[in-house]
């Protein structure tokens, strides 16, 4: 398991090597980029914030629980903290798995929980000036 919180580009082809085992006939990833604009408006850059020790435990039990969960022996989930340019990777994970399914489930759980537990802040800057993104409230997708 690799479960990291970065201030530098996330290597995803490291994390995609640690869940290609013999084992698993799936690999799912999923990746989080800075897009260019936000409800309508032109997006320069953005920030993330971390209550780091808090955060990083959390995203170690999601990625246990999914573990659990789907019967996996690998995953990989790295989510950056400071500046981002449009286009960088915010978060990546990489899911192996026996078959397809479980991968495309616990990728998603793994994104969709973390939305919604992890104390990781985004601010979003525009030519005018920033702002901060709400939390997600709504619930993970149900499994």
């Amino acid at each position: 398991m690799i479960v990291e919180l970065t201030s530098e580009p996330i290597d995803v082809p490291r994390l995609i090597a640690h869940v290609n085992k013999p084992s698993n006939g799936g690999i799912c990833t999923f990746l989080g980029v800075v897009r260019d604009n936000a409800e309508g408006r032109p997006v320069v850059k953005l920030g993330y914030e971390a209550y780091e020790s808090m955060a990083v435990a959390q995203m170690r039990a999601i990625v246990q629980e999914a573990m659990q969960r789907w019967g996996l022996d690998a995953v990989a989930l790295s989510h950056r903290t400071g500046e981002l340019q449009i286009g960088e990777a915010s978060v990546a994970i990489a899911v192996g798995a026996p078959h397809r399914a479980e991968a495309f489930e616990a990728c998603r759980f793994i994104i969709d929980t973390l939305k919604t537990r992890v104390p990781i802040w985004k601010k979003e800057f525009f030519q005018d000036g920033a702002v901060w993104v709400e939390p997600v409230s709504s619930q993970p997708s149900p499994q």
